[in-house]
């Protein structure tokens, strides 16, 4: 299936073929990009709130007061965590592992499903390449205006670019991204996908086997 190719201008250059196992599957496993988002989302999780024990207090174990006669309730030591601001029963540690496992076969499956679903909803285009003379928030802006996108774009280049880059890093609705990095999350973040003819290539000898 053949798709239409555009210049930065926004100009119909020609048509060009997709990749069938790329941007052809016929039905989309709405399942399997839910698993893969859930395995991206978890094995990135940084595991940062941690609570100490009465055994990690630095404080001195011998009981307060004698167990009877003085009025007061039994009380142990002061690392007890009846008492404000001491030991933690049960709270968040640092060393819990939230990541979950996932094939590579059923990673890329899902990879495959979402960049079909972007074609099937015309939200993906296809450009000839992005060239500036210098880096200009304007140049990357102008760009966007000629290219029908919706709300907010992916931009796949396929190498690193730094006039691409920081043309279009001040951009909120813009995010670049290398073939290579390639993710669930930001594919479905973004509403239009916009992919340079080189980054087809890329895509190609990256995720096809």
């Amino acid at each position: 299936m053949d798709i239409k190719l555009f210049n930065q201008e926004g100009k119909e250059k020609w048509t060009i073929e997709l990749n069938e196992i790329l941007f052809w599957q016929k039905e989309i496993k709405e399942g399997l990009i839910h698993r893969a988002l859930i395995y991206q989302l978890a094995n990135a999780r940084k595991v940062v709130a941690h609570t100490r024990t009465r055994w990690e207090r630095r404080w001195s174990t011998r009981k307060i007061y004698r167990q009877k006669w003085t009025g007061n309730a039994r009380m142990g030591s002061n690392r007890s965590p009846i008492r404000k601001k001491w030991g933690v029963v049960f709270g968040p540690r640092n060393n819990v592992n939230y990541s979950i496992s996932m094939n590579r076969k059923e990673r890329r499956k899902a990879l495959f499903y979402v960049l079909s679903s972007k074609l099937q909803d015309n939200k993906l285009v296809i450009v000839d390449d992005i060239k500036f003379d210098n880096i200009a928030t304007k140049n990357m802006e102008a760009v966007m205006k000629n290219l029908s996108y919706e709300k907010n774009v992916l931009l796949v280049i396929p190498s690193k670019n730094e006039i691409i880059e920081k043309s279009s890093s001040n951009l909120p609705f813009v995010k670049t991204i290398l073939t290579s990095y390639l993710n669930i999350a930001d594919l479905l973040k973004f509403n239009t996908l916009v992919i340079l003819k080189d980054s087809l290539n890329k895509m190609e000898e990256s995720y096809v086997k």
